[in-house]
């Protein structure tokens, strides 16, 4: 398993974190209009409808895909029936710097669960790499100020986010895991398509169980349809295509560390959006993120 880094690996790796950051914007905007794991069917089935052309052949009783299909069976559990589903239930009680603070410990999940179960050696420099990144997210949750990180209080959401992080380590880890033909991987939309194939089954299982517990209504709105087509087509299908391929590339040791760019993305959103100007301390904090990388994945 290669942990080159290139230039443009680099780049593939940093568009999901910036899309992540705007899905957890737009999941805590809409909380009260759908349900947490409704809404995270309601995005995989728009995303399969937009996959369609491209992959349609997945579907076929002959694919070459069908032959994996535990591995993609497990890959749909993890990356598109668990994940969101975690981090929309969480987004309902938990604030998004305690989220956002919860999801930061990637780092540590990735590199420990790669240790555990995956049989990867963890380098002094990949230590060094984890304690810098997550030095870059604490100056952004704190705003440059250390004391404000002892005011913060996890509630059940933050829990829900710590599983979500400890999936998505799982889900990271399984995509270099190769077993399937060369020429089934290099085509993304049938990679995620065999994903998406049983990941929907999932969700639908999952938002099955919600709605038989008492889920609220959905109130549908002009507002809700924006946010499911920008978190299906950004956050669902972009984001996991580059995300599949910056992994596959740098391996995902290296990959965890970029998403400590997530917070750091969101404060630059809210500069955008909400007219809060990026402060000194977002400068500092690239510094140490980027600095976290480039040791993380230097030979």
């Amino acid at each position: 398993m290669t942990q080159r880094l290139t230039p443009g690996t680099a780049v593939l790796l940093m568009i999901p974190p910036l899309l992540w950051a705007g899905n957890a914007v737009v999941g805590r905007l809409i909380y009260e209009l759908v349900p947490p794991i409704t809404l995270n069917l309601m995005r995989w089935g728009l995303a399969f409808m937009l996959l369609l052309p491209l992959a349609h052949g997945v579907l076929r009783r002959d694919s070459p895909v069908w032959r994996y299909w535990r591995r993609y069976a497990l890959l749909g559990l993890l990356g598109i029936g668990t994940y969101n589903a975690l981090l929309y239930m969480a987004l309902q009680t938990s604030t998004p710097i305690n989220a956002t603070l919860v999801g930061s410990s990637m780092p540590v999940w990735m590199l420990a669960i790669g240790a555990l179960c995956f049989g990867s050696t963890v380098s002094r420099r990949q230590l060094l790499g984890a304690l810098l990144s997550m030095a870059g997210v604490l100056l952004v949750l704190s705003r440059g100020e250390w004391q404000q990180l002892l005011a913060l209080r996890l509630v059940p959401g933050d829990l829900f986010m710590l599983l979500a992080t400890i999936a998505w380590a799982f889900y990271s880890w399984l995509l270099v895991q190769t077993s399937e033909p060369a020429a089934v991987r290099r085509d993304w939309a049938a990679f995620l398509m065999a994903q998406l194939v049983f990941g929907l089954g999932w969700s639908g299982l999952f938002a099955g169980a919600e709605w038989a517990v008492g889920a609220a209504p959905i109130a549908w709105s002009g507002k809700l349809l924006a946010a499911l087509a920008f978190i299906a087509v950004g956050p669902a299908i972009l984001a996991y295509r580059f995300w599949g391929t910056g992994v596959q590339r740098a391996g995902p040791a290296v990959a965890s560390f970029f998403v400590n760019l997530t917070p750091l993305f969101a404060a630059l959103l809210s500069a955008a959006f909400l007219g809060e100007l990026p402060q000194p301390f977002h400068g500092a904090a690239f510094v140490l993120i980027v600095g976290g990388i480039v040791v993380s994945s230097r030979r």
